[in-house]
């Protein structure tokens, strides 16, 4: 059984490369201009679908344009619409995405829209599906009663459960107790523990701080570097893939948490699953865009065979 429960938002993506990030009041030509599915759970529930799960995906869309295009995503990528709601008092989604030419850095801004408004009714009639999983993901991108609502039914019927803290929300300590894993980046993990994260040392505080929190295991992403793993019983670092220059880096946390998610699903081991989950995400820095650039399963375990990481000083 290698299914994954994923609740999250969908966006359409509004991107536009630009040679550098504009400071506050400038005005920047740049191009060209993309318009595209995504979403941190539509794109984690892609990757791990493209990566060989079997995913179920829930979220909320308007009755307009966008939700016409994500209705049609779903189709294309083979995920089932039991659980794909929709509402006529909310807009679908949006994120106003710029990508730096050369660094390939991003700044988002993102308007939820509908999938701010799925109910605890709606969370509520997954339970069955969300019992039958082996995984369940979610993320800080839909509303939080719901987000918290589904990880309860999941810890209810021993799935493993999956915490995307994206984006960053302030949240009670007690909230994480009981997760499985948890998967912040430097930025994420900053926030929440209030330790910053700017080397190893101040990664492996922070870590702990949520292992203290009662979560099972943390991964700390750290972008081009890799993947800080933490549990009680160890502490490794997963390098990440050196797959040159990258062209996008918008999507490289939602390619890892939907590849971790699909490897945990088939019973990887830990860093096996991570690994995993990096090689996903290799892969789709190396694209422009988001939900599109998510590889397939063939091409993360060629990529992983070639055994090509970077090295950590």
């Amino acid at each position: 059984m290698n299914k994954v429960f994923v609740l999250g938002s969908f966006v359409v993506d509004l991107m536009c490369r630009t040679p550098h990030l504009p400071a506050r009041g400038e005005t920047v030509f740049g191009g060209p201009f993309k318009l595209g599915p995504g979403g941190k759970g539509s794109n984690q529930a892609v990757a791990a679908k493209r990566a060989g799960a079997d995913v179920t995906f829930m979220t909320k869309l308007g009755q307009d344009e966008f939700g016409a295009l994500a209705q049609k995503t779903f189709a294309a990528e083979g995920l089932p619409s039991k659980y794909i709601y929709t509402t006529p008092d909310a807009e679908t989604g949006a994120a106003l995405i710029m990508v730096e030419d050369g660094s390939a850095e991003n700044m988002i801004t993102v308007s939820v829209g509908a999938c701010h408004h799925v109910s605890d009714a709606e969370v509520l009639a997954a339970e069955k599906d969300i019992a039958a999983s082996k995984v369940f993901l979610t993320q800080f991108e839909t509303n939080l009663s719901a987000t918290f609502l589904g990880l309860s039914l999941a810890q209810k019927h021993s799935v493993t459960t999956i915490l995307n803290p994206a984006p960053v929300q302030k949240v009670s300590r007690e909230k994480l107790k009981g997760l499985d894993y948890i998967t912040p980046n430097e930025t994420e993990a900053t926030h929440l523990s209030g330790i910053p994260v700017t080397d190893m040392e101040s990664a492996a505080k922070a870590a702990q701080w949520f292992l203290d929190s009662g979560v099972g295991t943390v991964l700390l992403t750290m972008g081009e570097k890799g993947v800080l793993v933490m549990n009680r019983d160890m502490s490794t670092f997963v390098p990440a893939y050196d797959i040159g220059q990258p062209a996008d880096t918008t999507g490289a946390g939602d390619a890892f948490n939907g590849g971790f998610a699909c490897a945990l699903a088939e019973g990887k081991e830990l860093t096996e699953a991570v690994r995993f989950g990096c090689a996903v995400a290799a892969i789709c820095v190396t694209r422009v865009g988001t939900a599109p650039a998510m590889p397939k399963r063939q091409e993360v375990e060629a990529l992983m065979a070639q055994g090509r990481v970077r090295k950590v000083a």
